[in-house]
């Protein structure tokens, strides 16, 4: 049984003369495939809503609250001393119960331990004080 791959009419000498197109398939395949994936990403959007122009500044001063710690580790609410630890979680509860809470500005003094500052700030937190902030940290420079 005999096998006959081309026909009688061609010679060995003469070359093919079609074009190879598997390799365009394969790239027209490939971009196909790139398109497919990257439709879906460009039709996703989201929908934000952002504010038109800017907003008056504000014209009302925020309330401060200046909790002072001294040398000697003693504490002051606005210059008033505070003998207990009560006292000052009092203040600390009643501030963050107001509606409009009040900034705490905390001015630690170079010489206070860090444990005292630590734990008013722990306390502050702990009792719901959100506006809090350590003021005059200029004074713990090197040089000063």
């Amino acid at each position: 049984m005999a096998m006959s791959v081309g026909s009688d009419s061609t010679h060995e000498d003469e070359g093919i003369v079609d074009i190879n197109t598997t390799p365009l398939i394969d790239v027209m395949l490939v971009l196909l495939i790139m398109l497919i994936i990257t439709i879906p990403l460009q039709t996703h959007s989201v929908a934000l809503d952002l504010p038109q122009g800017n907003p008056p500044p504000s014209t009302e001063q925020p309330k401060v609250v200046t909790v002072a710690i001294d040398f000697d580790n003693s504490i002051s609410w606005n210059g008033e001393p505070m003998t207990t630890e009560q006292d000052l979680q009092a203040h600390f509860s009643e501030a963050a119960n107001q509606a409009d809470q009040p900034e705490m500005h905390i001015h630690p003094n170079r010489l206070a331990d860090y444990k005292t500052v630590a734990h008013v700030l722990a306390d502050a937190q702990r009792l719901g004080i959100t506006k809090l902030g350590i003021v005059g940290q200029d004074q713990f420079m090197e040089g000063q």
